[in-house]
C-alpha cells in the first residue's frame, strides 16, 4: 500500500489546435482528425511559430526552441503537489522522475527537476514509457517502508512534441507536452492509498512504439492500439472483480492515447461516461503524464467510497494497473 498526499500538474501555455495542423497542409483536416482520435486541442512547449516555419525538422533543434524546459515544468508540476499536500521541497527525501524523451542523456532527470526545487536528495529515474508513473508506484510499493524516508517525489515530466515530425499527419495530431507530479509516503498515513500494484511487460515488441535518440517518435498504429485495447480490458475487469463497489463509486482513468480507444475499454466493462475520467480531447496524448494529469485534474472530485482504476501502457511493451482508494 502506497500512501498518496498530493497530485500536481502542469501543461505548457502554446495551444496547438486542429485548425493549425490543418493550416500546415498535411492532410489533417479537424474532421479526419477527431474521427481518428478524438483530440481537439494540445499543448506544447515549442513556440507555434516554430512549428509552422520549420515543421520541427531537426529534434535537435527543439530543446532549444523550448519555452521551458522539462525541468522547470516538473518542478512547477512538483510544488502544486506539495501545497496540496501541505509540505515544502526540503521535507522531500527521494525524487523519481520518469520521461519517454528526457532532455539529458545524463545526468538523470530527476537531478535537474531537484535542482529546480532546490532540494539535495537522493534522486533517480524509472522509466518505462507511457506507464513510467504506474512503475514508479508499483516499484515504491514494493520497497520496506522502514528504509525509505517520509515523504517522496514521483516526476514525469513530457515534451513529447519535440520528438513529432509535423509534416506527418499520422504523427502531428497525437501528441501534447505536460508535466505531473505526486507525493507519497510508505509510513505517513493519508485517506488516498493505492492499491493492487501490477505491472507485466512484452519486450518482444519492443521495436512496435519508439523514439531514437536522434530521430523522430514512429509506432505500428494499428498493432499498438489493438495491444491498449486488450490489455486495458484486461485489466479493468480483473480490478472490477477484485474490487466489488458500487459502480457509481468505480472510476477509471486509462492511459490518454486516443479517445476512440478508452471508448471502446468503457463499452466492453461496462464504464458511465460520468464514470470514465478523461483529458485527451483537451491535451492529447502526453505520454507518462497523460493518466496522472487526469487524477490531478479531477482532484477535488475525489469523494470517501471512490475507488478509482488506473491502467497505463506505454513501449516496450509495459503495461500497469492499480486501485487508488479514497477512505
Amino acid at each position: 500500500m502506497v500512501y498518496l498526499h498530493g497530485l500536481g500538474h502542469f501543461h505548457p501555455e502554446n495551444i496547438i489546435t486542429n485548425r493549425f495542423l490543418d493550416d500546415l497542409d498535411i492532410g489533417s483536416s479537424e474532421e479526419w482528425i477527431l474521427e481518428r482520435v478524438g483530440i481537439r486541442t494540445r499543448h506544447t512547449s515549442l513556440p507555434l511559430d516554430y512549428i509552422k516555419m520549420t515543421r520541427n525538422r531537426d529534434p535537435h533543434a527543439a530543446a532549444e526552441a523550448s519555452i521551458i524546459s522539462n525541468a522547470k515544468a516538473g518542478a512547477f508540476a512538483c510544488r502544486m503537489a506539495l501545497e496540496r499536500a501541505g509540505l515544502k521541497p526540503d521535507d522531500v527525501g527521494l525524487l523519481i522522475s520518469g520521461s519517454s524523451a528526457p532532455e539529458h542523456v545524463s545526468p538523470a532527470e530527476a537531478a535537474t527537476v531537484a535542482a529546480e526545487l532546490d532540494i539535495d536528495v537522493p534522486c533517480f529515474d524509472l522509466n518505462s514509457a507511457c506507464s513510467t508513473f504506474g512503475m514508479q508506484i508499483t516499484m515504491i510499493s514494493k520497497m520496506n517502508p522502514t528504509e525509505m524516508p517520509p515523504y517522496m517525489l514521483v516526476v514525469t515530466p513530457e515534451s513529447l512534441t519535440h520528438t513529432v515530425d509535423y509534416s506527418d499527419r499520422t504523427a502531428a495530431p497525437l501528441f501534447g507536452d505536460g508535466s505531473t507530479a505526486a507525493v507519497v509516503s510508505l509510513s505517513e498515513p493519508s485517506n488516498m492509498t493505492f492499491h493492487a500494484c501490477h505491472y507485466e511487460s512484452k519486450p518482444t515488441s519492443w521495436d512496435k512504439v519508439r523514439i531514437p535518440r536522434f530521430g523522430y517518435f514512429t509506432q505500428d498504429g494499428n498493432a499498438v492500439q489493438g495491444f491498449a485495447i486488450r490489455k486495458t480490458t484486461d485489466a479493468l475487469r480483473h480490478l472490477q472483480t477484485a474490487f466489488p463497489v458500487n459502480e457509481n463509486k468505480f472510476k477509471f482513468v486509462g492511459h490518454q492515447a486516443n479517445l476512440g480507444m478508452l471508448r471502446t475499454v468503457c463499452e466492453r466493462c461496462d464504464i458511465s461516461e460520468e464514470n470514465h475520467w478523461h483529458n485527451v480531447t483537451d491535451f492529447g496524448n502526453t505520454g507518462c503524464s497523460s493518466a496522472p494529469a487526469v487524477l490531478s485534474q479531477n482532484w477535488k472530485r475525489f469523494n470517501p467510497g471512490d475507488h478509482i482504476a488506473l491502467v497505463v501502457v506505454g513501449s516496450g511493451l509495459t503495461w500497469v494497473h492499480m486501485i487508488l482508494k479514497i477512505l
